[in-house]
């Protein structure tokens, strides 16, 4: 398993967020974790990012146990974070804030480029010499997936990134995410956009409060109508 989260239990304060989650993401697979405001879909992906370090429990990336370390020991080990509020530099322009993140890969596989981002988002390469902070939600959003590869990790963790995007927008973004499955990439993928995250994956999770209430293929879950019901509906 390239991601291995077993038994994690993180606190905010005295609040005990998550409790006892699992969950696995295999090579070149895109799991979605799904749930509803408030479940812990977010703190899962900051705990294993470092972020909210776990009390207790293990994250393991590729075998190797790295609950504990700090963020940016992570992400050299190849673990590339999207986050929901996308934090784009706003008076960098789309290269800078490209170019001012990028890191060499391990040598396993094609290396991340900007123009290899542009390849993959063509609207950021019209966009080249605007400033961050003037771009659409949606041009931000590509542009922090594409600063996320510049960093060349092995798997992506993206939290909500159809959150607040239009309809026309999360399509487009669909379509990019799958491209990046084509090639390869392991995802796992914080949503609560069900159609946009079940057309992605391969694999859900469901979590609500800070448990893990239902595992399976993408498949099992579609046809699960009392998990959708129960876990996800509002």
């Amino acid at each position: 398993m390239v991601l291995e989260v077993s038994q994690i239990h993180t606190y905010y304060g005295s609040s005990h967020v998550l409790q006892g989650v699992s969950l696995s993401v295999a090579e070149g697979e895109v799991v979605c974790l799904l749930g509803r405001n408030g479940a812990g879909k977010t703190t899962t992906l900051r705990t294993i990012m470092g972020l909210a370090p776990p009390r207790s429990g293990s994250v393991k990336a590729r075998g190797r146990e790295i609950g504990g370390l700090p963020p940016h020991a992570i992400a050299r080990l190849g673990i590339g974070f999207v986050p929901e509020d996308r934090r784009v530099y706003p008076d960098l322009t789309v290269r800078e804030n490209l170019l001012v993140v990028h890191r060499r890969g391990d040598g396993a596989g094609r290396a991340w480029t900007v123009d290899r981002v542009y390849e993959l988002f063509p609207v950021l390469a019209r966009l080249d010499s605007h400033k961050g902070g003037y771009l659409s939600g949606g041009e931000q959003q590509m542009l922090t997936i594409g600063r996320t590869l510049m960093t060349n990790p092995r798997i992506l963790l993206l939290d909500e990134p159809a959150e607040g995007l239009s309809p026309l927008v999360v399509q487009a973004l669909a379509e990019q995410i799958m491209r990046l499955k084509r090639e390869g990439m392991t995802i796992l993928l914080s949503e609560q956009n069900l159609r946009f995250a079940t057309h992605l994956s391969d694999r859900a999770y469901v979590i609500e409060k800070g448990t893990i209430r239902y595992e399976g293929t993408v498949a099992e879950f579609e046809q699960n109508e009392a998990v959708r019901h129960r876990y996800l509906m509002v």
